[in-house]
């Protein structure tokens, strides 16, 4: 069945059938998911899935993708493990309600844009260093609490707990290739509990680890000081889980465009992940953002439009009120499994294979940003200095790339530099040294026709070689300059004959 479907300005053709079974089998993927990172991270396992429920709700219906699904991802929720430890869950509640409102601003003032500037490589390594820390953090589960301090498993309860592990990466492998209308996670992890619940098998449940027992998020104002000292303590947590949060989700939002085909709108996507962080600062969730898996998991389910996500989010909210009985008693091995199996996913296993043939420069950012997510579990650092390093190595090269064709005119006596290549703050020195102000004639002429005054590095190296010639007794003319570079050179207008005739359409730095 077909019809038009349009919610919130998004006029599109939905297939019914295909939204409904997509939110359902996205909402079985997405919470054992929040479940393992609520747990991980120290929070009580309802956060996880009231912050699935909230990020799905409010970023399906107001978000600026269809398609795209959000929920309490990793991602987000290792940044505030820290917090987490030092402060206490009231604190992380007022950061994750911080970070919403950074999100919202960064959509007001349009800065979504920018996600085009982190490359290539630093995907790579934020994205193979996050399934490092998923895959570490499950070996948590192989310990138990003894005098208060975690001590490994050991005898049967090992051999158990590895065993029904082994089981549901097993079923999660297999069972695609039998069908694919089922998720296979939710098959295994429903298997593994038969499993345990018939045969009586004594191993880790989530009840060991807390109650899921919860009704309708409430609201909740944190109970922390509304002071400086609190903002100083979460503020820059919740400016690392917005960075991180709007990192992922604008990149899963580009991803969704390249495979249906269509645009999304980012900054209308920023502002619903901040409308929806804000709301879990309130109503008792961890917070979170778009989910990679669980949005490939939506697409190749049929799902374009924003019904699945309504869906999903609609079938948490049930499961929170009514099935909190069952999750109890799911092993803690079958999350465990599906958490493991979401770690060899979400690794970038491609770029094993075009290591080599990447710039050796890249595969060094790739492993930094890798290792800083690793050891640090700060994403948004981890990107930004990637970011930085992948800048100044670019600008490097680039700086290597200024010429200068050196000629006499044997009728009037000028000389004439014709400049190739970019000249910034890194090029400068290179440029400088291509001039000789002793030896050159009267007249010399700068032509920046293939040239690029790109920052004011730029500007100020003109001025000083215009001084050099000043100094000297000898004119310097600059030509095919922009209007914005004569009007920043109006301080030596007396030497500089400025040419903008035969370029007028020239800009600098691309203004």
């Amino acid at each position: 069945m077909k019809t038009y479907f349009n919610l919130f300005d998004f006029k599109q053709k939905i297939n019914y059938k295909n939204e409904i079974l997509a939110g359902l089998t996205v909402a079985m993927t997405m919470m054992p998911e929040s479940l393992s990172f609520a747990i991980l991270a120290g929070f009580p396992p309802l956060a996880g899935l009231y912050a699935a429920f909230i990020m799905g709700l409010i970023t399906s219906v107001f978000g600026g993708r269809p398609g795209l699904i959000s929920g309490g991802a990793g991602a987000t929720v290792i940044v505030l493990i820290a917090l987490m430890k030092s402060h206490g869950i009231e604190y992380v509640f007022g950061a994750v309600a911080l970070a919403g409102m950074i999100q919202i601003l960064v959509g007001i003032f349009k800065l979504g844009k920018f996600i085009r500037l982190v490359p290539q490589s630093v995907m790579y390594g934020f994205v193979n260093g996050l399934a490092v820390v998923i895959f570490m953090a499950q070996l948590e589960q192989f310990k138990t609490m003894v005098n208060g301090a975690p001590v490994w498993l050991s005898g049967s309860p090992l051999y158990i707990m590895a065993a029904l592990v082994a089981l549901t990466i097993a079923i999660v492998i297999v069972f695609p290739r039998i069908t694919k209308t089922v998720p296979p996670s939710l098959v295994a992890i429903v298997i593994v509990f038969l499993l345990v619940l018939g045969f009586n098998i004594d191993t880790k449940t989530v009840k060991d680890i807390a109650s899921v027992s919860g009704g309708f998020p409430s609201f909740h104002i944190p109970a922390i000081p509304f002071n400086l000292q609190t903002l100083q303590v979460i503020f820059p947590y919740a400016l690392i889980m917005a960075g991180v949060g709007l990192t992922e989700g604008l990149l899963t939002l580009n991803l969704v465009d390249e495979i249906t085909a269509t645009r999304g709108d980012g900054n209308r996507e920023s502002i619903a992940q901040g409308a929806a962080n804000i709301a879990n600062g309130f109503f008792l969730g961890m917070g979170g953002c778009p989910m990679i898996a669980q949005t490939l998991v939506n697409l190749s389910a049929g799902a374009r439009a924003r019904l699945s996500g309504i869906i999903a989010s609609l079938t948490i909210l049930l499961i929170i009120l009514v099935g909190a009985p069952v999750i109890d008693r799911v092993p803690m091995a079958a999350l465990t499994g599906v958490m493991i199996m979401v770690a060899v996913g979400t690794f970038e296993w491609a770029s094993f294979r075009i290591i080599n043939k990447m710039p050796k420069q890249d595969v060094f950012v790739g492993i930094l940003v890798a290792l800083i997510t690793i050891y640090l579990h700060n994403l948004a650092l981890a990107v930004l200095i990637g970011v930085i390093i992948s800048a100044l190595v670019f600008a490097w090269e680039s700086a290597k790339r200024i010429r200068a064709r050196k000629y006499i005119d044997e009728t009037t006596g000028i000389k004439h530099y014709e400049i190739y290549g970019p000249l910034f703050f890194a090029s400068v020195a290179a440029f400088n040294e291509k001039f000789d102000v002793a030896e050159d004639p009267l007249v010399v002429v700068i032509d920046f026709k293939d040239s690029r005054v790109a920052d004011m590095s730029g500007i100020e190296a003109l001025n000083k070689l215009t001084e050099r010639y000043a100094k000297a007794g000898k004119k310097l003319q600059l030509k095919h300059l922009s209007p914005d570079c004569k009007r920043l050179l109006k301080n030596a207008e007396s030497v500089i004959d400025v040419n903008i005739i035969e370029d007028p359409q020239y800009n600098v730095a691309g203004s």
